[in-house]
């Protein structure tokens, strides 16, 4: 696994490598369908060519430039294969695969066997965003020899996570979107999990290991690692979190 800025990790499972919500601009400022200015404050780590062959990338949503940005866009044509919302879907190349959550599909696995995605709800603010944020999804990872592996897109609700929990829980590694995100809507509502509720989300997972994204390089995120560090010690234990900046690893 590895991080590369934002939303944008690289996960190797069951010989298939698989990104999350591919964004590869510079630095500035983009303007959000709701009209708030987000401004990306540091670069990508890696870039598409960095990444070597993929097999698929899951993307949470499409109608925002932090988990979709121009090099993204283009970085889509170039896989075989995303997974996405029915909205999203709608917009995108013809390689795109629209899930509905709790619906599934099986990416055959080089060696043999098979990689099942299954979309799971995410809520991207306070209850009845949608209207205002749109459609967004997460994804959960199994295959009867891998660890269960979690994804969260642009989530803001522990009862969602308790839902997936319901389904899936324990799991091994949980990509939970962090950083506290807020903008000018709902009266400043974190449109994304605090620190805080990073840390509570692990407890309810039941994880083996919690592995924050999307906490870094957009000035629209107001709590970075410090915080999610000191969200897990007070929650306990610590050996649980792995805060892996742009460009670290760590492997399962």
């Amino acid at each position: 696994m590895v991080a590369v800025g934002g939303p944008t990790v690289v996960l190797e499972l069951g010989g298939l490598r698989i990104v999350t919500d591919p964004t590869f601009d510079e630095p500035g400022g983009y303007r959000s369908p709701s009209g708030a200015l987000l401004t990306k404050t540091a670069p990508a780590a890696l870039t598409p060519d960095d990444l070597g062959p993929v097999d698929a990338v899951l993307l949470s949503h499409d109608q925002h430039q932090d988990n979709l940005d121009n090099s993204g866009r283009a970085f889509l044509q170039r896989v075989p294969l995303t997974v996405t919302t029915p909205s999203g879907a709608a917009r995108l190349p013809s390689t795109t695969r629209a899930l509905v959550p709790w619906a599934h599909l099986d990416l055959p696995r080089p060696g043999g066997g098979s990689l099942r995605i299954t979309a799971v709800p995410a809520q991207h603010g306070p209850p009845d965003c949608e209207s205002v944020t749109g459609e967004v999804t997460g994804f959960v990872l199994t295959s009867a020899d891998l660890p269960t592996t979690y994804v969260s897109g642009d989530n803001a609700s522990l009862d969602v996570v308790r839902h997936i929990a319901e389904r899936f829980a324990p799991v091994d590694t949980a990509v939970l979107f962090a950083g506290a995100a807020r903008t000018g809507l709902f009266g400043g509502a974190l449109l994304t999990l605090d620190s805080e509720r990073t840390a509570e989300a692990a407890k309810i997972l039941r994880a083996r290991r919690i592995v924050p994204a999307h906490f870094n390089s957009w000035q629209h995120f107001t709590e970075g690692g410090e915080a999610l560090r000191e969200a897990f010690e007070q929650a306990g234990p610590t050996d649980r979190l792995v805060l892996l900046q742009p460009g670290e690893s760590a492997t399962p």
